[in-house]
């Protein structure tokens, strides 16, 4: 017997990339609110309205599905970051520049917070790092920013490079952090002050490892490590009463 033809019993098949997207989107949504973990194939098959063999054809296995949606993710920072990062290009740059495109990158994550939403935790707050492959996987776009922060404090700023390999990482931190609070906290101040201070508290530090910067004059090492003194221990020499 004929199929009845769409429209008159039977719904049109959906586009295959439309059907990939639809399914990337739900898992997206699912991953997000109940974690990993928590989340089968069976749910997302159901919630897409597709057959567990059509959802298996589109992604092999719940974590390759994962992946897929945490990639896209990423890319989208990735795409911010380098947006900022591209309004200076190389070239004749005064270490200060470094200044813009800082404020710039922590723009960046604001933005990309805000638009992701809650699903922004699936970069910052996977709950899939117990295997190291999946962990890297994860972790790709913010080694990807960390190393542009890294290029932008050694090449624009000047900072020495194995100074900017540790600064780098704590920049990223302080972004990300600082937009994720801000879109848990009711009230708080708009993306462009967000940028704004965050990246004057970056810089604030920065600065104090450019070329030519002046070392603390205060009798102590400037840098010190928990070993030699405690977080509680009072001034150099001092003694517990």
């Amino acid at each position: 017997m004929d199929q009845p033809p769409a429209g008159r019993g039977r719904p049109a098949r959906m586009p295959r990339a439309l059907r990939r997207a639809q399914v990337l989107a739900i898992a997206q949504e699912l991953f997000t609110s109940e974690g990993f973990h928590h989340v089968s194939m069976d749910d997302i098959a159901d919630r897409a309205e597709v057959s567990k063999p059509v959802l298996y054809r589109h992604f092999p296995s719940k974590l390759d599905l994962y992946l897929t949606v945490v990639d896209a993710r990423g890319d989208e920072l990735l795409s911010a970051v380098d947006a900022a990062v591209a309004t200076h290009p190389p070239g004749e740059v005064r270490p200060h520049d470094a200044r813009a495109i800082l404020t710039g990158v922590v723009r960046a994550y604001v933005d990309f917070v805000d638009g992701a939403g809650e699903s922004s935790a699936l970069l910052f707050e996977s709950d899939v790092r117990h295997d190291l492959e999946v962990r890297a996987r994860v972790e790709r776009a913010t080694e990807a920013v960390t190393r542009r922060l890294e290029a932008v404090l050694a090449d624009v700023a000047g900072v020495p490079p194995e100074t900017a390999a540790l600064l780098a990482p704590s920049v990223a931190a302080t972004a990300q952090a600082a937009a994720t609070r801000r879109l848990r906290a009711p009230g708080a101040a708009s993306a462009r002050d967000t940028a704004a201070l965050v990246a004057r508290l970056a810089w604030g530090g920065v600065a104090g490892f450019l070329p030519g910067a002046e070392e603390p004059d205060d009798g102590t090492d400037p840098v010190s490590t928990q070993r030699e003194r405690g977080p509680l221990d009072g001034p150099a020499g001092a003694r517990p009463a």
